[in-house]
Order: structure tokens, then C-alpha cells, then sequence
């Protein structure tokens, strides 16, 4: 296969990772996936990040299997070579990213945002020593949490360049923390968070049963507040999260907390006559009054619409009307619909929340907690997906009736056991969340 460009290369390298298993699914979305090729020369491959963390991390863990992975697709030994951006390069680099995109500027506001929207600008203007701190943001899925996030950490940036600003999401927080255990750098863990004098974490409520990664957060909570701005999101407000820490519940509910709600019609149909214009999509108030009915809970689903009118007019240079709009409708909805939870999915989170590897948990090993860890997979893979005891059994290298047998058992384990349930049930929670 020709190999045009060393952004083609470096998707090359990673889909052969995970097509072969030569890297995890987490070790490649922590540490892998949002690395920037730089420049192939003279049989070097260079690789930019602007965290030092993970600069070492990949030096000291990732290299030698990147590098025989270029190999292998190359023909010819070629150098993996990791190196930080400038801050000058940063700037560069930020001019394309997507994220940008999100400001307070182009989010519509109305009655089911405007709490939230306001307590986000006024961190934004003030991020330090401010009366919301911290903020807590919470709601389902596409309804702008994100967005929020992203026109804080825009703003900050642009107001006070010299501030260092984190964003990442609660998973990936989990999951660098894990890594850095398993690599003995939670020297460098501490420094890159404990330092950042605005912190925001989206899907908090990924590090509900972790242990490790809760103590993580408590004590960087300690270390910013309340001198440091901390903003975080969920899908739910903190007495919801059953298996959050009562610790770091109360200082969560001690802050600002704002709920947003799914738009109500006169904001969904702002929000989609405020993307049009942004595309420049020629749509009549009557179609956007027909969309706005028919989309009410996700903002994404509108927004795609938009874009599918876009690209309809664009290649077919023709005018949009109301039968092509209910097409598109039609085709977001089943587009949509939640991503299916995968078996690896549910060993993920379960690895995360129990400590142990997933490769562990699809063993044969039979140590106490990798059995227990294994045991609780089973029983909610039965729960979150449609699969019979003897495709799960498959999965898990089990026949169907121990599969049966674990699934019972756990349902007696749960009866008498409060607090793992709680914990079961924030498991499912936070798989639904990611669909």
C-alpha cells in the first residue's frame, strides 16, 4: 500500500496496534492516539506531544512497539522519536484544533442552560479565588456540558495565556493515574495536576469506585483549592453517584452546582438557526420549526443535521427542501442511536474500578480478586447486553451453565452486600453514559 502522507503512517501504526493487540485500548487512548506526527526523515519518525509526562511514559513503555510496527508496515527499520512542543508550537498547533470552535459566543442560551451558562462565563472571566469554586455541571448526554468546558478553558487561555489550564476527561484521568502506578512516575502525576491553576475534568463520575483514582483527586482537589479554579462535569449531581467518596461529595456540593437540562423548542430552534448560519445552509423558518420538533433531547442530533444539509446542497447544488429535511431526520435519529456496549467495554470499566488488568479478567488465572473481578464482568455484561450465557461463556472461555452459575451468584452477592451494588449499579451507569 503507497503511503501518501505521515499522518496516513501514523493511522497506519495505530490501527495496527490495535488490530494485532500489540497495545491495549486504554494504553492507546491515554497514551497513543492524540500524539502529532511531526516529520518523517533520514529513517526517523518524529512524534510531538506538550506533555513531558507522556513523553516519558511512551519513550520508556510505547517506543520499541511503535517502532516495530512502522517496521513491519514500512518494509525498512525506521526510529520513533518523541519530542514536546514549544510553547510557540502549542499556540500553532491550537489554530487547528476543533476545540477552539467551542466559545460562549456560539452557545444558544435559554431557560435550560442559563444557570449553567452564567456560572461557566463568570469562572471564565474570574477563574481565581472565585465564589463558584468549585463548579459542578451535570446532565445528559449532547446537552452542551462539554461545550461549557471547552469555551472555559478557550477563555482562560485567551485572557490569561500564562495560566497552565488541564482539560481531560474522568476516564482518561483514571487511566493516566493507573499508568503511572504500574511505571512508578506518580512523582511526575502529581507535578503535571497539583500545578495547574485551573483544572477541568469532564465525566467525573468515572472515578466513582475507583479508590486510587478518588484519593488522586481528593488530594489534587487539596492542593488547588481554593486558590485554583476546578470545574468538573457528570451526567448526574453527586448524591447520585452512589459510589463516590462522602469527601469528595461535600466539597462538590459545597461549590456551584448547575443543572442542564435538554433545550426546550424556542432554544432548539435557535441552536439550529445559529449553526445554519455559521455553515451558511440556506434553511426556510419552516424546516427549522420542523426539525426542532422532532429532535428535543440532544444537541449533537441537531447540529448533525445541519451539517448533512451542508454537505447535501454543497454536492448537489440544489436548494434544500422540507422532503429532504425529513430524510435527514430520519437518518440522525438511526445514526445516532447509542454506540452498542461491547464485552471489552464492560472489562474496561471493571478493570478501572477493581484493579486489575483486563487481560487478567479474559484469564485463566484464578487468584481471589482476578476470579472476583472476572465473576463481576459476567454478571454485567448479562445486564447491559443481549447476549445469551452461552455467547457469553465464549467470551470469557466458560461453558454456559458457570456462566449461569456466576450470574447467580452475584445476585446473592448483591442482595447482602449494599455498598457492591451501589457499585454495580454506578458500573452500568457509567457504561450507558458512554453510548
Amino acid at each position: 500500500m503507497a503511503i501518501n502522507s505521515i499522518t496516513e503512517l501514523w493511522d497506519l501504526i495505530c490501527e495496527d496496534c490495535r488490530k494485532n493487540d500489540k497495545i491495549s485500548e486504554v494504553g492507546l487512548k491515554t497514551w497513543i492516539l492524540d500524539l502529532i506526527p511531526v516529520s518523517s526523515d533520514n529513517g526517523v519518525l518524529t512524534l510531538s506531544t506538550n506533555n513531558e509526562y507522556k513523553k516519558r511514559t511512551v519513550d520508556g513503555y510505547y517506543k520499541k512497539i511503535l517502532e516495530k510496527s512502522c517496521e513491519e508496515i514500512c518494509g525498512l527499520p525506521i526510529k520513533i522519536e518523541i519530542v514536546l512542543q514549544t510553547e510557540e508550537e502549542d499556540r500553532k498547533e491550537s489554530t487547528d484544533n476543533s476545540e477552539l470552535l467551542y466559545t460562549f459566543e456560539n452557545f444558544v442560551v435559554g431557560p435550560s442552560n442559563q444557570i449553567a451558562h452564567a456560572s461557566a462565563e463568570a469562572v471564565a472571566n474570574k477563574p481565581f479565588n472565585n465564589q463558584f469554586n468549585p463548579l459542578f455541571l451535570y446532565g445528559n448526554s449532547g446537552v452542551g456540558k462539554t461545550h461549557l468546558m471547552l469555551a472555559i478553558k478557550n477563555k482562560i487561555n485567551k485572557l490569561y495565556p500564562d495560566k497552565k489550564v488541564i482539560f481531560l476527561r474522568g476516564e482518561q484521568f483514571t487511566n493516566e493515574l493507573i499508568q503511572a502506578i504500574r511505571t512508578q512516575t506518580t512523582d511526575l502525576f502529581h507535578e503535571r495536576f497539583r500545578t495547574a491553576d485551573v483544572l477541568l475534568i469532564d465525566d467525573i463520575h468515572f472515578i466513582a469506585g475507583k479508590e486510587q483514582a478518588q484519593e488522586e483527586f481528593f488530594n489534587t482537589f487539596n492542593a488547588l483549592y481554593p486558590e485554583k479554579q476546578i470545574v468538573v462535569t457528570s451526567d448526574r449531581p453527586p448524591k447520585e453517584i452512589k459510589t463516590l467518596e462522602d469527601r469528595i461529595r461535600s466539597r462538590m456540593e459545597s461549590g456551584m452546582m448547575a443543572d442542564i437540562q435538554p433545550p426546550e423548542f424556542e432554544t432548539r430552534a435557535s441552536i439550529l438557526t445559529k449553526k445554519a448560519e455559521q455553515l451558511d445552509v440556506p434553511i426556510s423558518d419552516d424546516m427549522v420549526y420542523i426539525i426542532a420538533e422532532n429532535i428535543k433531547n440532544n444537541i449533537r442530533q441537531l447540529e448533525g443535521i445541519i451539517k448533512k444539509l451542508k454537505a447535501y446542497s454543497t454536492v448537489h447544488s440544489t436548494d434544500i427542501n422540507i422532503p429532504t429535511v425529513q430524510k435527514y431526520i430520519k437518518d440522525v435519529v438511526s445514526e445516532t442511536l447509542p454506540e452498542p456496549i461491547t464485552v471489552e467495554n464492560v472489562v474496561d470499566e471493571i478493570s478501572r474500578t477493581y484493579n486489575v488488568s483486563a487481560e487478567d479478567i479474559f484469564s485463566k488465572r484464578k487468584n481471589a480478586d482476578i476470579a472476583y473481578a472476572r465473576q463481576v464482568s459476567i454478571y454485567v455484561v448479562s445486564k447491559v447486553i443481549n447476549l445469551s450465557s452461552t455467547e457469553i461463556g465464549k467470551k470469557f472461555g466458560k461453558d454456559h451453565t458457570t456462566i449461569l452459575y456466576t450470574i447467580n451468584k452475584m445476585k446473592d452477592i448483591l442482595k447482602n452486600n449494599d455498598s457492591e451494588r451501589r457499585m454495580i449499579e454506578d458500573i452500568i451507569k457509567n457504561l450507558n453514559s458512554q453510548r
